[in-house]
């Protein structure tokens, strides 16, 4: 699901900043602030466990029995450590700044629960939720799908994001893939990116798609020729092709997949640990009025690419995606 043209810094190079909503003092290679303004990197590394110990983000071990929750010390500090992944339109490094919806929507709701600062943490998409669990960031905004398998392991918000799937394709569409149905019936060399849910659908459709580290790495090797068809979220791709637009690429029409009948309507959301009751209940209670809001939701997304269509659906809430009941949209 950046401006994909940015990439995640490799290696495990922890790189702090430290900033505030007034801060305005130049950029440079250890000091980043984010389009939120009151958001930093911390980390820009897919190995993010090779540059964080486990010591909780703002301030010690995870909850202990008796010890302040996740967001008292959040609200105390005047910040909480979150984990993106750099996957546009969603988060991103664009001229050393972390932007992204994400961004935009973590930045009004934490504002309203009295935490103005977020430390944002990049690495790449399947570093997410170990990273979370492990205690390197206190809360995970990636717009990540909510499904039951990973219901069982962290505590989702209700969604932040509706999503469909599409097909990057090379320019004028050599093969006419429509879906991933018809990549199969033609044969197409797929590609996929590493814990993205496109995956699952490839294999439960018994496609034989090769996995890929990040969007950017997807659109590379389409272009090289390597593979027929980048499957990945629509709005992700229709970012991505629109910030390169001289790439020899384009984008299907968007579509719901149908896997044995079910069309695979989904939703992402922000996630937690799930001892955080407390910080996902206030989340919630900050989000809602977001989500329920179209004029909100897009001054904040429509920079973004997002529309209405992203919008989630009222009806399919994390309660429902989580127990992974046949959906329609």
């Amino acid at each position: 699901m950046t401006d994909r043209t940015t990439r995640a810094v490799e290696g495990a190079d922890r790189l702090e900043a430290a900033a505030d909503t007034t801060d305005s003092a130049p950029i440079s290679r250890r000091r980043f602030l984010a389009g939120v303004g009151a958001t930093s990197v911390l980390a820009a590394t897919g190995l993010l466990g090779a540059a964080c110990t486990k010591t909780h983000p703002t301030g010690g071990a995870p909850k202990a029995a008796g010890a302040p929750s996740t967001l008292e010390r959040a609200r105390k500090a005047g910040k909480i450590t979150v984990g993106y992944a750099g996957e546009a339109p969603h988060s991103f490094l664009k001229d050393g700044k972390l932007e992204g919806s994400a961004i935009a929507i973590d930045g009004a709701v934490y504002r309203e629960l009295g935490i103005p600062k977020i430390d944002g943490v990049l690495v790449s998409f399947g570093q997410l939720i170990p990273g979370l669990k492990a205690g390197r960031f206190d809360a995970v905004s990636a717009d990540m799908s909510i499904l039951p398998d990973r219901c069982k392991e962290v505590a989702f918000s209700e969604p932040t994001f509706r999503y469909t799937t599409a097909l990057m394709v090379a320019k004028s569409n050599p093969k006419g893939l429509t879906d991933l149905d018809s990549a199969k019936a033609k044969n197409a060399r797929v590609c996929v990116m590493a814990g993205a849910i496109e995956g699952s659908y490839a294999k439960r459709l018994g496609i034989d798609a090769t996995v890929v580290d990040d969007a950017q790495g997807g659109m590379d090797a389409l272009v090289a020729g390597r593979f027929d068809a980048f499957a990945l979220t629509a709005v992700s791709l229709n970012w991505m092709a629109k910030q390169q637009p001289t790439a020899p690429v384009e984008v299907t029409p968007s579509f719901v997949q149908v896997i044995d009948g079910v069309p695979q309507v989904g939703a992402g959301g922000a996630t937690f640990r799930k001892e955080d009751e407390d910080l996902v209940a206030a989340f919630n209670s900050k989000l809602a009025p977001i989500t329920h809001d179209k004029e909100r939701y897009l001054s904040l997304t429509k920079q973004f690419g997002y529309t209405e269509a992203e919008m989630p659906n009222p009806k399919f809430t994390t309660a429902i995606l989580c127990k992974g009941v046949p959906r329609s949209t």
